[in-house]
């Protein structure tokens, strides 16, 4: 009995592997007639069963099935033979994975192009999508799925970059690259070759010499860089300075890395360690004009009135036609009136107090004057006119205060 039963199992075996046979002809008849929606129909049939295929057959079946799909759904066909080579891998043999290589390959190329022409276009959601449709049909190849995260930021589509840009991230993409160039001995030009191997064959035949080779730098801080950004712009401060922060342990001279990050302890109100941030970049950048400016608002906020004026002149010593830095020299300079004239409002009935006190407004005054013309010269607003001629009128200086009175009229009414 129990022999009965082994025979008839394997007779349904011998019945199953015919058919799927049949249906693999079917589909190969189909093709070569250009006769692809006949071909798929049958290859959907196989599909729904694909677990159970021959083993025999399933090499076959994977590359008529690629090939099946290639012009209707290319995801399904590059899946079909990356799970060919797979399996010939796998089973040691090469017989379709020669024939499905270079149709891949032409896949691969088709869709990659097209994602170079749309991102040149700047038609970045489009580039996106077929730049990582090209790293689905070749996984081995991360660089696509770095151009499509690199897409998708400059698309503003920022919960995709970040998607794509945390993927590298876990894949250990690196970005490095090795260009390989000699010396042509004819010429005596320095060449790119395309590979390593080209390269060293020109050497050994001896049309070329002096070989080298250039590494390029990794991507990876600059990964952790763009996600810290793209967190800057989703106005998530803290994330934004975590993935800052880890930028700068492998690039600690990057000033642009430190400015955002000091950018978000502003968002955060943390003007401490902005402080700390600018004295940090004006390091790294002493001759930066705005850096000290910065470091000059900074103190004034914290009533450090003496550190701030020093700031804001060594920004103007730098750029010597850096309006808000005057303007802001004298209003630092102005800040210290509101004391004086707390005191004056006490002295009223003692006139001897009061007219020294008033002796001092005006020196604070004729202090910041110079630097509100020049401002007002550089870069004059209604602001500037205003102050200016307030100062003028207290400290009497009539004839300058009246013309600067039909200039704030003009101004404001326009």
């Amino acid at each position: 009995m129990n022999k009965q039963l082994l025979a008839l199992t394997i007779g349904f075996l011998s019945i199953a592997t015919f058919a799927q046979k049949n249906e693999l002809k079917a589909v190969e008849k189909a093709i070569k007639k250009g006769a692809f929606k006949e071909a798929k129909t049958t290859i959907t049939t196989l599909e729904a069963n694909e677990e159970t295929i021959e083993p025999k057959l399933k090499s076959k079946y994977y590359y008529l099935k690629g090939v099946t799909y290639e012009k209707s759904n290319v995801v399904k066909a590059a899946d079909a033979y990356n799970k060919l080579f797979d399996y010939e891998k796998e089973t040691g043999t090469q017989k379709y994975s020669k024939l499905a290589q270079p149709k891949l390959n032409e896949l691969i190329k088709q869709v990659s192009s097209q994602a170079i022409e749309q991102y040149n276009a700047k038609e970045f959601k489009q580039a996106t999508n077929n730049f990582h449709l090209t790293f689905v049909l070749s996984p081995r190849d991360t660089t696509f799925l770095y151009n499509a995260a690199l897409s998708a930021s400059l698309d503003k589509d920022y919960v995709t970059a970040l998607k794509y840009y945390s993927q590298l991230r876990t894949l250990g993409y690196t970005g490095i690259t090795k260009t390989y160039y000699a010396v042509n001995k004819a010429t005596g030009e320095e060449e790119l070759f395309q590979s390593k191997d080209l390269r060293d064959f020109s050497v050994k035949t001896k049309s070329h010499v002096k070989p080298t080779v250039v590494v390029s730098e990794s991507k990876q801080v600059e990964i952790i860089k763009n996600i810290g950004y793209i967190y800057i712009n989703q106005k998530k401060p803290e994330l934004a300075i975590a993935a800052l922060e880890e930028a700068r342990k492998s690039n600690p001279k990057d000033i642009n890395l430190l400015l955002n990050q000091a950018q978000m302890y502003i968002e955060l109100k943390r003007m401490d360690k902005f402080a700390k941030l600018m004295e940090e970049a004006v390091a790294l950048d002493p001759t930066n004009s705005t850096l000290f400016f910065n470091l000059g608002v900074v103190n004034a906020n914290e009533n450090k009135v003496e550190a701030a004026k020093n700031y804001y002149k060594k920004a103007i010593e730098l750029k010597p036609d850096y309006s808000d830095a005057y303007m802001n020299l004298a209003i630092v300079i102005l800040s210290g009136e509101q004391a004086i004239i707390d005191e004056m409002n006490k002295n009223f009935s003692n006139a001897k107090k009061y007219n020294k006190l008033e002796k001092e407004q005006k020196a604070l005054y004729n202090q910041a004057l110079p630097y509100l013309i020049k401002g007002d010269e550089l870069n004059r607003t209604l602001e500037t006119v205003r102050i200016l001629m307030n100062i003028y009128d207290t400290l009497e200086i009539t004839e300058k205060a009246d013309p600067l009175r039909v200039i704030y009229k003009e101004l404001r009414d326009q």
